[in-house]
């Protein structure tokens, strides 16, 4: 502080000059429904990152679906971090050679500082009645949600559905009633955000399947217009984050880029992703806001896919199970 006031001092005589500012710009490709927790975390890091270090820095945000996200940045997207909706499209990402293959031991919990899941949006009085995944495959009922080829959300919830139905119904009719599911689809998006401008907006559809946090800001904004169903079993949704190894060398930024991903775990970070209704991993935060969760029963990709390697491979690569039971659609 001595040192700081003896400087400010001779600048004030015009004894020295006034010292240059530094600034530094990041950029957080990020999934599509983060806009708002971003835009209080990035407020949150610059404030402390400026107050530990005197440096002025500026995180700007991309956001879209998911999956086209991960190609954006393998095709020059300049990308400082990722913050996307599954390990799947970091993977995408490594494997280009733009970030290191080990990236989920940078940081713990897999580097997935929040978690969520997949439930469903109703409008108010529930007309259709849906309480359960066996309720969204009725004829009938119009559902709304993204295309698991370029969304997030999308491939956490077919996956969710086809693990109930492998749970209630057996291994050998998950196919059909993950088919049946989407028969009832009657607008999909490229991802989630734009299914619930779809739903909300336009009006369309009966139930929108969604990530937890999405509809929970829907009825937050809306409250006398839509409910939330919690199916009696969802999947483990766990969103990743990542520095972009290359482009943070190129541009200078890595020690930057890695406190603001660091950041996501502190205490601070943890309540504005729990206010925004992202589920935090941080023990006391999460029981500041444990009345806001609903419980809810949780499989994991793991243990029910053999991880997100073999999920993408089998469900959702060109070709893949979603693929046949679209092409099933069209006839």
């Amino acid at each position: 502080m001595k040192t700081r006031a003896i400087v400010g001092a001779l600048v004030a005589l015009g004894l020295i000059a006034q010292p240059a500012l530094t600034a530094v710009t990041l950029l957080n490709v990020s999934y599509d429904p983060t806009r708002e927790l971003y835009a209080q975390v990035d407020k949150a890091f610059a404030a402390q990152w400026k107050a530990r270090t005197g440096e002025d820095i500026t995180i700007q945000q991309s956001h879209g679906g998911s999956g086209a996200q991960a190609r954006s940045v393998i095709e020059g997207l300049p990308a400082d971090v990722v913050t996307l909706a599954l390990a799947n499209d970091i993977d995408q990402i490594a494997a280009r050679g733009l970030t290191t293959p080990n990236w989920q031991e940078r940081l713990p919990l897999n580097s997935t500082p929040y978690y969520s899941t997949i439930v469903f949006l109703v409008r108010k009085g529930n007309p259709k009645q849906i309480q359960d995944w066996n309720d969204v495959v009725k004829p009938g009922v119009g559902v709304v949600t993204p295309n698991p080829k370029t969304g997030g959300a999308s491939r956490w919830t077919y996956l969710a559905a086809w693990g109930y139905a492998t749970k209630t119904l057996g291994a050998a009719k998950a196919r059909d009633f993950v088919r049946r599911l989407y028969q009832n689809v009657v607008v999909l998006d490229s991802g989630s955000r734009g299914s619930t401008t779809t739903f909300i907006q336009r009006g369309q559809g009966d139930v929108l399947l969604t990530w937890e946090n999405e509809a929970l800001l829907a009825l937050k904004q809306a409250p006398a217009g839509y409910e939330i169903v919690y199916p009696s079993v969802s999947i483990l949704a766990e969103p990743s984050v990542a520095v972009v190894d290359k482009n943070v060398d190129a541009h200078g930024t890595r020690k930057q880029a890695e406190a603001y991903l660091r950041f996501l775990y502190t205490p601070e970070a943890q309540d504005i992703e729990a206010r925004n209704f992202y589920r935090p991993r941080d023990p006391g935060v999460a029981k500041r806001y444990a009345a806001q969760f609903h419980p809810l029963k949780l499989f994991t990709i793991e243990h029910n896919f053999g991880g997100w390697a073999r999920a993408q491979k089998v469900h959702f690569a060109d070709g893949g199970v979603f693929d046949q039971i679209i092409a099933e659609g069209r006839h």
